[in-house]
């Protein structure tokens, strides 16, 4: 025989017990369930359940209204408390009559009380959501007590998988040695003769009648309350059906609104109610298929528009609700799965919560996209009017994602709870450190020629070499090696002054759910673009620390392409703000680590870490004559590698060895690399013993280097210059000027030269003073490989990876 199927457990006319959802209700004037209990008894029978319960809090009245239909029993949600400190916990009684309700009323507000008034009058109880802290009070402690006083516990089709999944777990392993040790800790008998052994129902724990049923209990035999509730008391009975996401309850909290809105707010035209979008949204959030656009229509004005609003142009201001509506309704016209659900010809409940979360992902990464644009131009123009007007405007936008915000907050922290309690009986369970660290690199930079993109791809060939756990995270590039996740943007915005350079807009909820399903341990974040922000706002929602690697001096560089200083300050302000919002951020140098300090950025939080190079990749054995096929063999070459722009100190380069090529036969400047100031330092260069390589990458790269006499490296804005490392392990003296990280990497008079940034004269005479001494070249050669041997990648990565580990770890301490 089939086995059986009963409990909806629904919290019917009553206040909402989950916090968050409850503030956000009350913030939209939205403070309680408005479903008929006969609607949500039609519901959970379509859904093939043979018997049928509500169990509202501290209420019976709609499990009465249902009392006299087939398959139903009277049950109720008792809210109850540690006497203590008010801890409040949710307790499931089946079965019982009008008068133990009201005893039950009178003994709910301590848990001791309660449950020896259930065990005296043997009414089958259960405690629902035992992981959830129904009002932030919750601890290991009160969880084990609990472990003490209930027999039977509630998987929850509300709550997180990982949840269900670590009570499942935790029950299981208990033993004897264990009930003992908590009945010794916390002066409270076990209750039966083998208190080690639980139960374990299912329940669905519904507001928005949108989920009726997702979990359930099953148990053995013919559909009778009396076989069901023996199945909860004997441990047979099992649960069912799936638990929840960050979606579901945010799909939930859409469908409340829309019911609230519904119920509460007049009727649209007609015309109105046929609006696509609309007639999306009723078959979306609303379970109620018996047809009305009028109840529709109610609901306009959850996204802010009034009854005439439908039937005007739109403005030039395009507010967000205009914006919305208008992308809303391409989004679903051009999409055949959307359109199914706008027909009404999709009623499934996972694939609805599915195509609405896609529906609103799509709709809210196409208005991003466009304040966004208006956002950045706004502050290109500095035009503050705009700016605050267009982040104004996203504030709206904000408040129609904040049910996904407010899902994934909870759903974080309900898996951080469940953690520690999992580790009171399994200490190892979820202990992180650098052995088991599992990072989230998030970069706005990645298939660039640029020295960050460089380093994150070789942190993760690393990663892979060591077998370490880290995932690059990046937007709009190729992601064409293991360990990278590329996600297409939604958007694209060209910075005008630094052609090439493109920041990407992220699909944020898209971002979100990724990591939320990884569980990374943190979030390290190279880049303050648009990835760079969206990896500080999934770090706050996922109560994740929150970590970031200063690469670039962007506003140096900003200043000097635009010769704007309020521009450069500006910038200035804005990292200032943006790495103050991280616990940890790894410097590559100790300049870099005083500028930040310098620029207002707390110095507690700054942590210099080391940079390695790969030594057998850059070898000066790989001298082989590689310029023969410029024709430029026979003369000494000077050799540049990087981006070939103005903050480069390209200039200054430009200056410098024009007059050197003028006052010595024989030079030849060798350039490797692209950017915007390429046309004009050719144009400049005309005439002057001067090659231009394009970009070399491989082998051909590391055999320019060890090809070539003598490294100039005129940047006055790097925080650290991997070329330079990269140069001094091919075998070359090296020439860097005394501003920023570069100046760090070598030994002065030893492995090379440290000049006055922005100098020329000064740039002249080093490089005179190495090749009028050739023999000085040759020593400088030795001493230049022999300084880097020691700092390869993989003992620097390690290194880097157990200072990670450590700040992870401490934080995790802290909290």
């Amino acid at each position: 025989m089939a086995d059986s199927r009963f409990r909806v457990d629904m919290h019917v006319h009553s206040k909402f017990s989950t916090r968050p959802s409850q503030w956000l209700l009350q913030k939209i004037g939205c403070p309680e369930s408005f479903t008929e209990p006969a609607t949500l008894y039609a519901i959970a029978r379509e859904r093939g359940m043979d018997l049928v319960t509500i169990t509202d809090h501290n209420t019976i009245s709609g499990s009465l209204e249902i009392a006299g239909l087939p398959g139903t029993f009277v049950s109720e949600e008792i809210t109850t408390y540690f006497p203590e400190d008010r801890c409040k916990l949710h307790v499931l009684a089946y079965d019982i009559t009008e008068a133990q309700h009201e005893d039950i009323q009178h003994v709910r507000e301590n848990v001791f009380d309660l449950v020896g008034y259930l065990r005296g009058q043997d009414i089958t109880h259960v405690l629902a959501h035992p992981l959830f802290a129904v009002n932030d009070r919750l601890t290991p402690a009160h969880f084990e007590q609990s472990l003490l006083l209930f027999d039977v516990f509630e998987e929850n089709g509300t709550r997180d998988a990982r949840q269900n999944q670590v009570l499942r777990d935790i029950l299981a392993r208990l033993t004897l040695t264990d009930m003992e040790r908590l009945a010794n800790t916390h002066g409270i008998a076990p209750h039966g003769q083998t208190p080690w052994r639980k139960g374990l129902i299912g329940g669905s724990d519904d507001h928005s009648s949108l989920n009726i049923a997702r979990m359930h209990t099953t148990f053995a035999g013919t559909a009778s309350v009396k076989a069901a509730l023996a199945g909860v008391r004997d441990h047979s009975a099992r649960p069912g059906g799936s638990s929840a996401t960050p979606r579901t309850m945010a799909h939930n909290l859409y469908g409340i609104g829309y019911g609230f809105y519904r119920s509460r707010i007049g009727a649209m035209s007609h015309a109105a109610s046929e609006h696509l979008c609309f007639r999306f949204v009723k078959h979306a959030l609303s379970p109620d298929r018996t047809g009305g656009g009028s109840l529709v229509d109610r609901f306009l004005r959850l996204i802010g528009r009034g009854k005439a609003s439908l039937h005007r142009e739109y403005g030039p201001s395009k507010s967000v609700q205009d914006m919305l509506l208008k992308e809303a309704g391409d989004i679903i016209a051009g999409d055949p799965d959307l359109m199914r659900i706008a027909k009404g010809e999709i009623i499934d409940i996972l694939t609805l919560e599915r195509e609405w979360s896609r529906f609103v992902s799509l709709a809210a990464n196409r208005v991003l996209a466009q304040f966004a644009d208006r956002t950045l131009n706004a502050a290109l123009g500095a035009n503050l009017f705009d700016v605050f007007h267009s982040i104004g405007s996203a504030g709206s936008l904000y408040a129609l994602l904040a049910p996904y915000f407010v899902g994934y907050d909870l759903f974080a922290s309900e898996r951080k709870f469940s953690r520690e309690c999992l580790a009171r009986f399994r200490p190892k369970a979820g202990k992180r450190d650098a052995k088991n660290l599992k990072i989230a690199h998030f970069t706005d930079t990645f298939d660039e020629i640029n020295g960050v993109a460089r380093t994150i791809r070789q942190q993760l060939a690393m990663v892979a070499r060591h077998g370490k756990d880290m995932t690059v995270i990046t937007c709009g590039a190729s992601a064409d090696i293991p360990g990278a996740v590329s996600f297409a943007p939604v958007g694209r915005f060209s910075i005008p002054e630094y052609p090439g350079i493109e920041l990407a807009y992220p699909p944020f909820l898209d971002m979100l759910t990724h990591c939320f399903e990884q569980e990374y341990d943190c979030i390290l974040a190279a880049t303050p673009g648009p990835v760079g922000l969206a990896a500080l706002a999934i770090s706050r929602i996922l109560k994740l620390p929150f970590h970031g690697t200063y690469h670039t001096a962007f506003p140096e560089y900003v200043g000097t392409l635009t010769g704007d200083s309020a521009l450069e300050d500006g910038c200035w302000r804005y990292m200032s703000w943006f790495y103050n919002q991280m616990q940890i951020i790894y410097a590559p140098s100790e300049s870099t680590r005083f500028e930040l300090a310098d620029h207002g950025i707390d110095p507690h939080k700054i942590v210099t870490y080391p940079r390695g190079v790969d030594t057998d990749r850059f070898h000066p054995a790989k001298r082989n004559g590689y310029f023969v096929q410029y024709a430029v063999e026979g003369r000494t070459k000077l050799l540049y590698v990087g981006r070939v722009s103005r903050e480069k100190g390209l200039e200054v380069l430009v200056e410098a060895f024009l007059k050197a090529s003028r006052m010595r036969d024989g030079l030849q400047l060798i350039v490797v690399g692209d950017g915007p100031y390429l046309d004009e330092m050719k144009r400049r260069l005309r005439g002057a013993p001067a090659t231009f390589t394009g970009v070399l990458k491989g082998e051909a790269l590391a055999q320019a280097y060890a090809s070539s006499d003598l490294f100039v490296f005129p940047s006055a804005t790097d925080t650290f210059g991997n070329v330079v490392l990269e140069a001094q392990a091919s075998g070359l003296p090296v020439i860097v000027t005394d501003k920023g990280g570069p100046c760090e990497n070598v030994l002065p008079n030893e492995t090379g030269l440290v000049v006055p940034a922005d100098d020329p004269d000064a740039l002249l005479r080093a490089i005179l003073h190495l090749i009028d001494a050739p023999e000085r070249i040759q020593y400088m050669r030795q001493k230049a490989r022999s300084h880097v041997e020691k700092r390869t990648f993989d003992a620097t990565f390690l290194k880097t990876w157990e200072i990670f580990g450590s700040h992870v770890g401490e934080r995790e301490r802290a909290s």
